[in-house]
């Protein structure tokens, strides 16, 4: 099943730039700006439904795309706004990655708060921007700032020198 989701900046996390401090830290974080009023597509196994409480479930191989963005996921929940006028928050589990062009990250599982533009990855975060890779517990993206911060106990690696990967 694959169909189109007009402009809701449905898209969850984007990619990363540059490392961190040693127990959490703020970087400059993808350009969500230019992506944001594009169309976002959703390709599924499976959907459920519930108009009663505003949900839908997407689930097995979920991928969401929206300009470079691409979010992978083996479950995806969408919480509609009360009036059903657009998306209130979005919910990835079971294992979830996010592409931006040459950035990657990946997670145990993702929530992201449609209003404020935040988006949180928990477990075993993996951030991965070129050469350059960071882990840590937990990351939070300000989409509107183009910002994110990592915490708990955040661990990368500088690669040294001029080499190409």
């Amino acid at each position: 099943m694959s169909f189109n989701i007009l402009p809701v900046p449905l898209i969850l996390f984007l990619a990363m730039a540059g490392a961190a401090a040693a127990q959490g830290g703020h970087f400059a974080f993808g350009d969500m700006a230019r992506s944001r009023d594009l169309p976002v597509e959703v390709t599924v196994d499976n959907l459920d439904v519930d108009q009663g409480d505003g949900t839908a479930i997407f689930t097995g191989h979920v991928i969401i795309a929206q300009g470079e963005m691409r979010l992978s996921a083996p479950k995806v929940e969408i919480i509609y706004l009360k009036d059903r006028s657009g998306i209130k928050r979005l919910k990835a589990s079971g294992g979830v990655t996010l592409v931006n062009g040459q950035d990657a990250a990946e997670a145990t599982r993702a929530d992201y708060d449609v209003e404020s533009g935040i988006v949180r990855m928990y477990g075993n975060v993996l951030l991965v921007q070129g050469r350059n890779a960071l882990s840590a517990e937990r990351m939070t993206v300000d989409l509107r700032a183009g910002t994110a911060r990592v915490s708990g106990r955040v661990k990368t690696v500088l690669p040294q020198g001029d080499k190409k990967p």
